[in-house]
């Protein structure tokens, strides 16, 4: 399914970029690529696109090639119906995406579901990634048994119900995951909830928390593990953590599982900032990151 009607929407201007597409394993994946220099890939999660990186690419495209890609059936990406909506599959995308474009030299900026899709792709092109930019994030396979944000939905049995109705329930999980609820405006909800007028168009949605690898015999639980278990792959290429510290999703916590990976990773931590902390503190993360690239 195109989407068609939000080719050209700027959101009263906020997202005046040119819509660009590159078809990718048969559907078109809109992304965002703006500026020149070393390239800066942003990725985003559940349930945003990138429109969530707005200021990154209106401040940074001024000294880097900013490319902001949108996931399949997120934003302004097609919503392929026949496309399995698993971590493989999107891993696959961002890589067939980057080496289209040609791009190398990269600085990955990864949140939420962008962590282990961009990891995914980073541990197996690590001469093509330059900076990690890892902020609230994870990857891994959850411990069985492992309750996870959307238990309270599958047990009351309207997981299904919820998150096919985006276009109503997105504003509740945005407004959880912001410390700062009082930035969500009605143009900040059109934002969000546009690529999601129905049903159909909720197969991104739908399919990403279920994807959470819980166990081993989860079907993405192999996957997911051959990418934690390559994270060394990274170990010499300059990363900084930039963490929400609010974040209800990934506790500060986290911070020390990522340590034991790289263990001499900085952290730049945001102290008024919950899991979407690009829409709380977006100044400060920007600062934040044109300082690291300058210095590594």
């Amino acid at each position: 399914m195109k989407r068609d009607f939000l080719r050209s929407e700027t959101f009263d201007g906020t997202f005046p970029w040119k819509a660009r597409y590159e078809s990718i394993n048969g559907f078109d994946m809109h992304y965002v690529d703006e500026g020149d220099g070393d390239a800066v890939v942003c990725l985003h999660g559940m349930p945003t696109w990138g429109y969530l990186y707005r200021e990154f690419i209106k401040i940074l495209s001024k000294d880097f090639r900013m490319i902001v890609p949108d996931h399949m059936g997120f934003g302004k990406s097609d919503v392929p119906q026949d496309k399995p909506y698993i971590m493989a599959q999107h891993v696959d995308n961002l890589t067939k995406l980057v080496l289209a474009l040609g791009l190398t030299s990269i600085t990955l900026v990864m949140q939420d579901w962008g962590g282990p899709i961009g990891f995914g792709f980073a541990v197996d092109h690590p001469d093509l990634v330059k900076r990690l930019v890892i902020l609230n994030t994870s990857v891994g396979v959850m411990r069985e048994g492992t309750r996870p944000w959307y238990h309270d939905f599958e047990q009351r049995g309207i997981y299904e119900q919820f998150f096919s109705n985006m276009k109503e329930n997105l504003p509740r999980l945005l407004q959880g995951g912001l410390y700062h609820p009082e930035r969500i405006t009605p143009l900040l909800l059109r934002a969000y909830t546009a690529p999601f007028p129905s049903a159909e168009y909720c197969k991104g949605p739908i399919a990403f928390p279920r994807d959470i690898p819980i166990g081993m015999s989860h079907p993405s639980a192999a996957f997911m593990q051959g990418v934690r278990d390559k994270l060394d792959r990274l170990a010499k290429t300059p990363k900084i953590l930039i963490w929400g510290m609010q974040d209800v999703v990934f506790s500060p916590a986290v911070i020390d599982r990522w340590h034991k990976f790289y263990p001499d990773a900085p952290v730049h931590e945001v102290a008024d900032a919950g899991h979407f902390l690009q829409e709380d503190a977006p100044g400060e993360i920007i600062a934040a990151i044109r300082a690291f690239c300058n210095q590594s």
